[in-house]
């Protein structure tokens, strides 16, 4: 019986560590408010005026949940992505020696402090990215 196959631990991490950065992206809204409130101080503290086109109170105002990487974009990255990852696998040149628990550890840390930072983020704005499957029903019965 031959033995497992074992290398290309940078593919692997490479792979894994992009695949992040677009769930980031998707997850993410493509008007981040805390850039806008940021930019509003700045412009107050400057002197100027905050004139904004928009209305100034955002609790009356329906504003639906735009992602910054649309769901189709984030397939077909992710598509393309494990393609390339497989296709690097078949060349020896990529099959450099790591000790690969190193990454795997470095990989989880990584993604345990973005998420953290991003969950809080969702909590800070009250954004919730999926539907939890609570339908919000209209009409009387």
């Amino acid at each position: 019986m031959d033995a497992p196959s074992q290398g290309w631990y940078i593919v692997c991490y490479a792979h894994a560590i992009y695949l992040l950065n677009l769930l980031l992206a998707f997850l993410q809204p493509k008007f981040d408010p805390s850039l806008e409130d940021d930019l509003m101080a700045d412009e107050i503290e400057e002197g100027g005026e905050a004139t904004s086109p928009l209305p100034s109170q955002r609790d009356d105002e329906f504003r639906p949940f735009v992602r910054r990487l649309p769901e189709w974009q984030f397939w077909l990255s992710s598509t393309r992505a494990t393609l390339v990852a497989l296709f690097c696998t078949l060349s020896e040149v990529f099959d450099v020696p790591v000790y690969w628990p190193i990454l795997v550890i470095y990989f989880f840390v990584l993604f345990s402090l973005t998420m953290r930072r991003q969950i809080q983020h969702m909590i800070k704005y009250k954004y919730i990215p999926f539907d939890i499957g609570r339908k919000t029903r209209y009409g009387s019965k």
